[in-house]
C-alpha cells in the first residue's frame, strides 16, 4: 500500500510539472506573437523664449497679408455659370466689398447681387496661415445652408492660387470635390474660376471676373 501511494504521488507531481511546462511554452509562444507597441514620441523641450518667438511670427501679418490688403475696396463682379460641361452659360452680376479684419490678418468680402432672378448675398473669408504657409478660403450665401472651405497655395510665377475642397451635393447628399483658381490679372482685375465634378469628370462651373471701382 505504501508503494502504491508513493507511485501515485510521483505520477501526480509529474502531471503537474508537465502542465506547468505546457503553460510556460504557450505563454512564451503568445509573447513572441504579441505586437510590440511603440513608445510615444516625446517632443523635445522648447525654451520659453523660442516659444514666444514662434507665436509672434505666427501672429504677425506678412507679405501675403499685404497682397490681400491690396484688394480692399469695391469690385464689380461679372459672373458666368455652367451646369455641365459645354452647357449653356448663365449670367449674373454682383458687387463685392472687400475689407481686412482683425488687425490685417484676414480678408472679408460681402457680395450682393441678383442670381437666377433672386436677390443674392454671400460672404467670403480668406486667410494665410504663417505656420502652414497656405491659404484657406470660406464661402457662405443665402442660396444654401452649407459652408464651402478650400485650401491651397499661391504660385508667384502664375500670379494665381489653386484651392481645393469638398462640398455636399444637395441632390444626393454626397460629398464631391471642387477646385478654385484665383488669378491676379492686373492691379484692378481679378478672375476666379471654379471647377466641379460631374459623372466622374471635372468641368468648369463658374467664372467671376472682378473689376475694381
Amino acid at each position: 500500500m505504501k508503494k502504491v501511494t508513493i507511485t501515485l504521488v510521483l505520477i501526480t507531481m509529474c502531471f503537474i510539472s508537465c502542465k506547468k511546462e505546457i503553460k510556460t511554452e504557450v505563454a512564451t509562444a503568445n509573447d513572441s506573437l504579441a505586437v510590440k507597441t511603440e513608445e510615444p514620441l516625446i517632443e523635445e523641450p522648447v525654451d520659453s523664449a523660442a516659444q514666444m518667438k514662434a507665436w509672434q511670427e505666427y501672429a504677425t501679418p506678412g507679405n501675403p497679408h499685404k497682397m490681400m490688403a491690396d484688394e480692399v475696396g469695391t469690385w464689380n463682379c461679372d459672373m458666368t455659370f455652367w451646369s455641365e460641361a459645354n452647357g449653356k452659360p448663365e449670367k449674373a452680376t454682383s458687387v463685392a466689398v472687400i475689407r481686412m479684419i482683425l488687425g490685417g490678418r484676414y480678408q472679408e468680402a460681402d457680395y450682393k447681387g441678383t442670381m437666377m432672378g433672386q436677390p443674392f448675398e454671400g460672404k467670403s473669408t480668406l486667410a494665410y496661415n504663417n505656420a502652414s504657409q497656405e491659404y484657406t478660403t470660406t464661402f457662405i450665401d443665402n442660396m444654401g445652408t452649407g459652408m464651402m472651405v478650400a485650401m491651397g497655395k499661391y504660385d508667384e510665377g502664375k500670379k494665381s492660387m489653386e484651392l481645393k475642397g469638398e462640398m455636399v451635393n444637395p441632390v444626393n447628399g454626397k460629398k464631391t470635390p471642387y477646385r478654385e483658381v484665383y488669378t491676379i490679372v492686373d492691379p484692378k482685375t481679378r478672375k476666379m474660376e471654379m471647377y466641379d465634378v460631374k459623372n466622374g469628370s471635372e468641368y468648369k462651373s463658374m467664372e467671376i471676373v472682378m473689376t475694381k471701382k
